[in-house]
């Protein structure tokens, strides 16, 4: 009787410690991983804390070369879905390495069917061959709408008992982005075709959305030359122009001496912003402040 009494006992514990440790997986949130921070805000938006976002490149590190840290892979093995902006010189050089990491994980270009800015784009039978793209999408409201809904896809096939939920979540979004849009275009009408110097040409779509003319100091993702640092000088004094914009992460060298050869200031901008909506309000007021 002892004996069964103490097996009865042991099959109960045994029970216990599954029953806790299933409910601690249950507990677990489902993790996607992200490459940049203004798309975790966007995963945010649809899915509020349903998933643990694993960041990727962490706030003040270059897209361009950020080199994955050993201790970033264990988030990358147990990510369901990498969301890629799709041209990061980043993405492009470790995407290998983050595959092998987990072969089990989805990737998905959430850049993928959007109105591109590339060097060339050539018909190659039945797909695009794209050159030189610029990868700062998200700057767009208009395409930040359309990236959220590749977004709101995967994640309602992650939980699709929240298909509901994430799609009220999406249209309370997407009505967030139009109404950006028409707030910024209402506010840039005046200054259309208006010239504006960057050290690195981050705002291409902002400036193709809104009509205006972005000048960059970098050429080609490579230092200013001295013949092109002269062009853009001239440029500059034949325009009244007095500022150059620069990203935190760029070495800020070129652009002091650029500035001091305009008489001209240094204003730094942050096009990796978490508070997307805030942050393109600001940059859209600091811009017209300076036109």
């Amino acid at each position: 009787m002892k004996k069964i009494l103490l097996l009865l006992a042991v099959a109960a514990f045994i029970v216990s410690c599954g029953t806790k440790n299933n409910s601690k997986k249950q507990d677990e949130k489902s993790v996607v991983t992200v490459s940049i921070l203004p798309q975790q805000t966007f995963v945010k938006k649809i899915a509020g804390d349903d998933f643990e976002v694993n960041l990727l490149i962490p706030p003040g590190s270059s897209p361009a070369a950020y080199t994955l840290l050993p201790s970033q892979l264990k988030d990358i093995a147990r990510s369901d879905v990498w969301f890629r902006i799709g041209y990061i010189g980043f993405e492009h050089s470790w995407k290998d390495k983050i595959a092998q990491a987990n072969t089990n994980m989805k990737v998905i270009n959430i850049s993928e069917g959007l109105d591109l800015i590339a060097d060339k784009m050539e018909q190659h039978g039945d797909h695009v061959h794209i050159d030189g793209v610029d990868p700062h999408v998200w700057l767009s409201p208009v395409l930040a709408k359309q990236m959220a809904k590749r977004i709101l896809d995967e994640l309602i096939v992650l939980k699709p008992e929240k298909e509901e939920e994430y799609n009220l979540n999406y249209q309370r979004f997407a009505i967030e982005c139009d109404e950006l849009n028409h707030e910024l275009k209402n506010k840039l009408e005046p200054y259309k075709h208006r010239k504006f110097i960057v050290f690195h040409p981050s705002l291409s779509y902002y400036a193709r959305e809104y009509e205006l003319d972005q000048y960059s100091l970098e050429s080609g993702g490579k230092e200013p030359t001295p013949q092109h640092l002269k062009s853009m000088v001239d440029m500059a004094n034949n325009e009244g122009i007095k500022v150059i914009y620069i990203q935190s992460e760029f070495d800020r060298e070129h652009a002091r001496v650029f500035a001091d050869e305009i008489g001209g200031s240094i204003i730094q901008v942050w096009p990796l912003n978490p508070e997307w909506a805030d942050n393109l309000r600001k940059m859209t007021d600091t811009l017209i402040e300076n036109f």
